[in-house]
């Protein structure tokens, strides 16, 4: 069996392609920033839900 290679992207659709592809980064890389944060915010929520429901009964 004969490998076929793939057609050439034209260079517009790889211009996209990589700008796509530099953006899911960045958006990944604010997201990893934020974790923490909001790691911090889940954990309290967590502890205010576990608090009320000791008091509730």
């Amino acid at each position: 069996m004969a490998w076929i290679t793939p057609p050439r992207l034209d260079p517009e659709r790889s211009r996209r392609r990589l700008q796509l592809l530099a953006e899911l980064a960045g958006a990944r890389t604010v997201r990893q920033r934020e974790r923490p944060q909001q790691r911090a915010r889940s954990e309290r929520l967590r502890e205010l839900i576990a608090t009320r429901r000791r008091i509730a009964g």
